[in-house]
């Protein structure tokens, strides 16, 4: 085969040759699958599709065909073909270059120390004060627990991979078994008490249902790239990625669609609630009552598991988001401070302990802000940021098809299949949701109740003017804090070296900038 031409989007940092040096071989094709699992199936969201009706299934089952799957294969090729420490930083510096691909590296981590701090310690605590032990909102119980969640959570992901991968794997044991049992119990309650099937016509597609549920369905199928992050950790790559992968899609759209069926079919809509926590737990606790006395602890019991499955929720994104972004950082494009890795326990501190921080900072405004102006603003901001993951997809997913033009020479264990067309029909319509699902979420009301931009559907209190302003802003110091760690990395990126582990199957002399 022709020797082909390296550029510098091929090259790494003599900084992260160094920092990879500590990393150690922990992560195995069991652990993967596992970690996927937890990445994917968000236990916090199956009641909030759920009480849209069928039409929330019909949805569900749509997207997991049309997006899910071909996001599946392209994960499976490029997790394959492009094993470095990194992921999908790595592809896209590939792509696109160390710019584009570090301010997509900032969209992609920021949103998850906000997600944690505004939306899953609030679920966890939630959780506890509804079913486990009851203290009022904003006192010293509510703020302990929801910090003892955020830092749990950032010590997991601190853990060497030997040791916090086993967090992920009880955070997708947990997951199964209160699925499992849920979906059992469903069944028993319809013999008990007869089924509340929705009739033919509650299944007609609406495109009022399809734009509300597009954001959120597609936010529950992201997170496939998120184990090849630590790609330098795994001990086959090559074999493991493309095998988890492909069961791991079949597997989740099991858990998302089991139990969603069942509340449906079985709950009656009016006694599901369809916000935060007990939009899940209110249908196990409906359902559960078939056990008689021991309904009671059987719930708590659920709500332990829930609350375990929203740990490892945090533990996984925190585990691959910061290893992508400390990647970024001691690639040039980032103070390389930040992207340091423990020797010790072969993990990225620094950003770990900065995730931390926004977490701790966003949770404790989230619970003191009150009402009026500036909480009003708080919620949009927060909402506008947990999109970022999102947005960052529309530079992820085209990145498949560059790579396969540009790198076609690199060994690919797995191909998706139909050659370029088969990638063409991958990379565009992933791409499409990808969109669909950001511009639905900065512009809400698009295309919706026969308008252009609907203004039933801005959060109470705000104006479109005052959404999208804060939405631009929200957007727009994300794009500047991305350029200012690029200039920030120049030192860093001046210094670029072949990583004597990929074989890119030949090249021209090393060029020394970006």
């Amino acid at each position: 085969m022709a020797s082909m031409p390296i550029g510098s989007e091929d090259l790494i940092t003599a900084a992260a040759l160094e920092e990879k040096a500590k990393l150690r071989r922990h992560f195995g094709r069991f652990d993967i699958y596992f970690f996927l699992i937890c990445t994917i199936v968000g236990v916090d969201t199956l009641g909030q599709v759920a009480v849209e009706g069928a039409q929330g299934f019909l949805w569900l089952i749509f997207l997991a065909i049309f997006f899910f799957i071909p996001y599946g294969l392209i994960v499976a090729e490029l997790g394959a073909a492009f094993t470095e420490e990194g992921g999908a930083y790595i592809w896209t510096r590939m792509a696109w270059g160390r710019l584009i691909a570090g301010i997509n590296a900032i969209f992609y981590w920021f949103s998850n120390p906000v997600w944690i701090g505004a939306t899953l310690a609030l679920l966890a605590v939630a959780a506890i004060q509804n079913y486990i032990w009851h203290f009022d909102d904003g006192s010293v119980a509510f703020y302990i627990v929801g910090l003892v969640y955020i830092w749990f959570s950032v010590w997991s992901a601190i853990l060497s991979f030997g040791i916090g991968k086993w967090i992920p794997t009880l955070g997708a044991f947990c997951r199964i078994i209160v699925i499992g049992l849920f979906s059992l119990t469903t069944i028993i309650y319809a013999i008990q008490n007869g089924l509340n099937f929705p009739s033919a016509g509650d299944f007609s597609p609406t495109w009022g249902a399809f734009i509300a549920l597009v954001p959120l369905l597609f936010f529950n199928f992201v997170g496939f790239e998120l184990p090849s992050a630590a790609g330098d950790e795994m001990k086959n790559a090559q074999k493991d990625v493309p095998f988890t992968v492909l069961r791991a899609m079949v597997t989740s759209i099991l858990l998302y669609g089991l139990p969603i069926l069942a509340i449906i079919c079985v709950v009656p809509a009016d006694q599901i609630s369809g916000k935060g926590v007990s939009a899940f737990l209110d249908a196990v606790d409906t359902v559960f009552t078939v056990y008689g006395s021991a309904g009671d602890a059987l719930v708590k019991i659920a709500a332990i598991m829930f609350i375990l499955a929203v740990v490892s929720s945090a533990s996984t994104w925190l585990m691959g988001s910061d290893r992508s972004q400390a990647i970024a950082a001691i690639d040039g494009t980032g103070p390389q401070w930040l992207g340091r890795f423990s020797s010790r326990f072969g993990t990225p501190v620094n950003v770990n302990l900065i995730s931390g921080i926004l977490s701790t900072l966003v949770f404790v405004v989230a619970v003191r802000i009150g009402e009026g102006s500036a909480a009003n603003a708080f919620n949009v901001m927060i909402g506008i940021v947990l999109l970022f993951t999102t947005i960052s997809y529309i530079v992820i997913f085209p990145a498949f098809i560059k790579l396969r033009r540009t790198h076609g020479h690199v060994n690919r264990p797995y191909k998706v299949p139909g050659g370029m067309t088969g990638v063409w029909i991958c990379g565009l319509i992933t791409t499409f949701w990808a969109v669909l699902a950001s511009v639905s979420g900065i512009f809400p009301g698009f295309l919706a109740e026969g308008e252009f931009l609907s203004d039933s559907w801005l959060p109470e209190g705000v104006t479109r003017g005052q959404y999208t302003l804060y939405a631009f802003i929200a957007i727009g110091i994300t794009i500047a804090v991305g350029v200012i760690f690029y200039l920030v990395g120049a030192k860093t990126r001046a210094q670029l070296v072949r990583d004597p582990e990929v074989d890119l199957q030949g090249g021209t002399t090393p060029v020394t900038g970006d």
